[in-house]
């Protein structure tokens, strides 16, 4: 049994801190200056982390070795699995010709790329998240946008961008149910936490995405639209979170924001047209569908959004599995022919379940630490999207030879893009059986009355590394509620902050950055571009959940729902 020492250099949690973040640092330098593609900047990062778990914190080979295939393994699937479904749904969509009715159908309801930008990467990727989450709404919505014609670039970062709104609350909820999971707090008070400081910030995304689109005198120009996208989808999220809990917030607000702004479209239109630089012109001919070829043409997203809801796992277990999470029993594999065992089987990971101990202060008494793989194959989303696309490829009369060509494609396509998925979440688990995740938070915990401010920075910091919300609050949930109660500060408050300020995160995190760039056809080149663009967004973002998590913390602790 290994022990985790969170202070391995010198007995120093700062000088340990500066050693943690070694390879944290390789990946920015990598991919920020160096401007190498996402795959060798995470490969670069995960050898210097191994050199630091060895050398640094002594872990043991074996270990080290297991808990970066562990993490590699979990990347592929479930993570990979529904990016390279969600894909295949779209290149099948665009094969069978239904994308081009699809997309002069939204171009039939506004030719101005602000209000498409606001209506896809928003409104429906918005959706897409509520229903399956995990890279599928930035996968989906960019490549729509890029078929319709957006420069891949434009097409990639507005999806980063709007792709920060739902993210605590997507895949129905996960994210805030794992949360509770970790830290025995109540579901929905922390739900309700997380409701309000999302909706502050969801109010005034689609205007950010439109100003960064298109500068701040343009965005004025479609002030309508923006204030009736942005005010339906934050109110609904902020009354859903706090009155009915966390697993419809998504649904329930995008419906309503996707409802408001075809109303929008139809009643209201800009005085001034707008493209953008290198954008492709959309030919239109408004009279040439019937309304049902327009639906024939959205089955496959209708499918995909059927299957997630009514297919899609409903336990949270799966989702939380080595990512920080000790409340989950050891356990040995689900019996072959058992009920469970046809939907999932838990799998010990050999020689590291249960291996280390983690000691205070990241638990409250020292406990193993659970190495479960939860192999869901039938009910992962990426599961319910396989079943869409051959629910589609029937529907549409798809022959089987054609659909392997297109699996073919896709697996071209994204190839690089699963290898960095493996690589970063290699890295992620990594660093979480080695302890370097837990020097840097309690590091960063270590501030006082500083706290509620970088408790964001924690929480952005771990989607930054995972590239999950959902990863990110079993990572550091229970550290934020340990810290909160040391610091006197209410709990429910620096565990919701964890998870609204991570979600800042997700638009660095360099699987978001592979998935973007693949979806809308660039190529590994953009991706160090692509990070350097949304970088000071996704900081600027993150410092303005912090302002407001000290506000809530010493201006208006009334307003946050006591434990």
């Amino acid at each position: 049994m290994w022990q985790h020492n969170y202070e391995p250099i010198g007995g120093s949690l700062g000088v340990s801190a500066v050693v943690a973040a070694i390879p944290i640092l390789v990946l920015f330098f990598m991919l920020g200056v160096l401007r190498k593609p996402a795959w060798m900047s995470a490969l670069a990062a995960l050898i210097s982390a191994l050199a630091v778990a060895l050398v640094g914190y002594g872990m043991p080979v074996q270990m080290a070795i297991i808990s970066t295939i562990y993490g590699a393994a979990y990347g592929v699937f479930p993570i990979a699995w529904i990016v390279f479904a969600s894909i295949m749904l779209y290149r099948l969509a665009v094969d069978t010709g239904k994308f081009e009715i699809i997309k002069d159908s939204v171009g039939s309801l506004t030719d101005d790329r602000r209000l498409q930008a606001m209506f896809i990467a928003f409104s429906f990727g918005a959706f897409i998240e509520g229903a399956a989450g995990f890279g599928a709404p930035v996968a989906v919505s960019g490549a729509m946008l890029a078929g319709l014609g957006f420069n891949p670039f434009y097409a990639a970062g507005i999806c980063l961008l709007a792709n920060t709104a739902p993210v605590a609350f997507g895949s129905i909820g996960i994210p805030v149910t794992t949360l509770a999971n970790v830290t025995g707090l109540d579901e929905l008070k922390l739900s309700a936490m997380v409701g309000r400081l999302c909706a502050m910030i969801s109010v005034i995304i689609p205007g950010y995405l439109v100003v960064v689109m298109a500068g701040r005198k343009k965005a004025l120009e479609v002030l309508p639209a923006i204030i009736a996208c942005g005010v339906s989808f934050a109110s609904v999220q902020f009354y859903v979170s706090n009155h009915m809990g966390p697993a419809l917030t998504d649904i329930l607000s995008s419906l309503a924001c996707i409802i408001v702004m075809v109303a929008v479209l139809k009643l209201w239109k800009p005085k001034n047209i707008m493209r953008l630089e290198g954008d492709k012109p959309i030919s239109v001919t408004k009279a040439q569908y019937t309304g049902g070829q327009i639906f024939m043409a959205w089955i496959p997203y209708l499918l995909l959004v059927v299957f997630v809801l009514t297919w899609g796992e409903r336990e949270i277990k799966p989702h939380i599995n080595g990512i920080g999470n000790s409340v989950i029993p050891a356990s040995l594999p689900v019996a072959a022919g058992s009920a469970d065992g046809l939907t999932a089987m838990r799998l010990m990971v050999p020689g590291l379940h249960n291996q280390i101990t983690r000691v205070e202060p990241v638990v409250a008494k020292p406990s193993p630490y659970a190495a479960l793989y939860e192999l869901n194959w039938l009910s992962a989303s990426g599961t319910a999207c396989l079943l869409a696309i051959l629910a589609t490829a029937l529907v549409l009369r798809v022959r089987p030879k054609r659909l392997v060509k297109i699996y073919v494609d896709t697996f071209k396509q994204l190839k690089l893009a699963i290898l960095t998925i493996a690589c970063m979440l290699g890295l992620a688990y990594l660093m979480n059986y080695s302890g370097m995740t837990s020097t840097l938070g309690l590091a960063l915990a270590a501030t006082g009355w500083y706290f509620p401010f970088f408790s964001a920075v924690v929480g952005w910091l771990g989607v930054f590394l995972t590239g999950s919300d959902t990863s990110a609050n079993a990572l550091f949930g229970n550290l934020q509620v340990v810290t909160a109660n040391t610091l006197d500060l209410n709990p429910i408050l620096t565990a919701s902050v964890n998870s609204s300020a991570g979600v800042m995160g997700k638009m660095i995190s360099v699987q978001s950055i592979a998935v973007a760039v693949a979806a809308t056809g660039m190529t590994t080149a953009d991706e160090s571009r692509l990070f350097r663009f949304t970088i000071k967004h996704s900081v600027l973002l993150m410092i303005c959940m912090a302002i407001i998590s000290m506000l809530f913390a010493y201006v208006f602790p009334q307003y946050v729902p006591m434990p």
